[in-house]
């Protein structure tokens, strides 16, 4: 055999030996270990932060008035315009009033004839005293003075039937009892209306300031006085900061104050009910509007859970991961926890330096080894990496 036809059989064997040893190298590429995640954290650190509650509510017109007629009589005028402002004693309807200023000239009448009877009875008592015994006997004396009291008592009949007349003629004309927002009027010129009818002829709400009715569950007031008690809370959860988010997710521009709270709950929903009052002076918010308020009942010491950083569990306990100083993975537990603003505020199960992840760790199993990268959360909700944030913007 030549040393060509050798070359020519040796030459599939070298290539066979080295396609097997670029398959080994890819099978030890594969086993090679993943290297770690990298995970966005957040640097505990204890500080005082507002406890808040976030409720439901609704507007309520701080006064409310149905107008109804004290007298009878056909309508004469309606002055107000519907929907309008009114001021306290505006006048907004008149009734026809020629019969009640008829019964005030009778009543005025009535009043001059009683009093002008007084002089003449008082002079039968002064003439009848001083013939008493000489020309007079005692029972004219007596009688006389029956008969001056009786002249007096008719003058008061009389006073007082006048201001009757006065009243009533007073009630043709139907005024404002406070400032307020008048409603569509039930009645036009020319209707009859009757004392104390059952159908009010408008209705007057008051919506500056305004009332919103909250409603918490029993649960959270007993938790809230359980930190008090406690000494956690810190500041009069009478004198709570309240603000208000619109149907339409805006911020209302008024800080409001409590005004009440009932000392009962429902005995059907377990819950209790709050009541703040708010300036309302555009008359942004009307009765009946639904709202939620972000009432902040004081401070208290505790750590920050951002709400996007922990879930609940099946049994409903609050969880969230951390990394450990070996750069693992672990869950924690959280028992206690109060609602700061979008977060969750707790004060044991973590220590000062603590790295909590907030962004990455859906996917990540306990025990997983992790880089973490230092971020923050803004009220958006949205992770900033700390490197990302020094940046310039283009």
């Amino acid at each position: 055999m030549n040393r060509r036809s050798l070359l020519l059989l040796t030459l599939p064997l070298v290539i066979a030996g080295c396609s097997d040893a670029g398959n080994s190298t890819g099978q030890a590429g594969s086993t090679a270990e993943k290297p770690p995640s990298p995970v966005s954290i957040v640097i505990m650190k204890k500080q005082e932060q507002p406890i808040t509650r976030v409720l439901p509510g609704r507007a309520v017109a701080f006064q409310t008035a149905e107008v109804r007629p004290q007298v009878a009589g056909m309508i004469k005028q309606v002055v107000f315009n519907e929907g309008n402002e009114v001021k306290a004693g505006d006048l907004l309807y008149k009734i026809e009033d020629s019969s009640y200023a008829a019964s005030l000239a009778e009543a005025n009448a009535s009043l001059a004839k009683a009093e002008a009877s007084v002089p003449n009875a008082q002079a039968n008592v002064v003439r009848y005293e001083k013939l008493v015994n000489s020309g007079a006997t005692q029972i004219e004396f007596d009688n006389a003075k029956v008969t001056l009291l009786q002249a007096k008592a008719d003058v008061e009949q009389a006073k007082a039937a006048l201001q009757s007349a006065q009243i009533n003629l007073s009630y043709t004309e139907i005024r404002a009892p406070f400032d307020s927002v008048t409603d569509i009027s039930k009645v036009d010129v020319g209707n009859i209306a009757t004392a104390n009818q059952t159908t009010a002829l408008t209705t007057l709400r008051q919506l500056d300031p305004i009332y919103i009715d909250l409603t918490e569950s029993s649960t959270n007031l007993l938790e809230l006085r359980a930190a008090i008690a406690a000494g956690r809370l810190k500041g009069n959860p009478d004198q709570a900061d309240m603000r208000l988010k619109l149907e339409d997710g805006t911020d209302y521009n008024k800080t409001g104050r409590l005004d009440m709270s009932e000392l009962a709950v429902s005995e059907t929903t377990g819950t209790y009910q709050i009541r703040a009052q708010f300036d309302n002076p555009d008359n942004l918010i009307l009765p009946g509007m639904y709202v939620r308020a972000t009432v902040t009942l004081g401070m208290e010491s505790g750590y920050l859970l951002p709400q996007r950083a922990a879930t609940r569990n099946a049994r409903g306990e609050l969880s969230a991961k951390f990394v450990t100083a070996e750069n693992k993975v672990e869950t924690r537990l959280f028992q206690n926890a109060q609602v700061s603003g979008n977060n969750w505020l707790v004060d044991t199960g973590i220590n000062e330096g603590d790295k909590l992840i907030v962004d990455g760790f859906q996917w990540i199993a306990d025990g997983a080894a992790v880089k973490p990268v230092e971020a923050t959360v803004g009220e958006d909700g949205l992770v900033v990496e700390a490197d990302a944030a020094k940046q310039p913007t283009q």
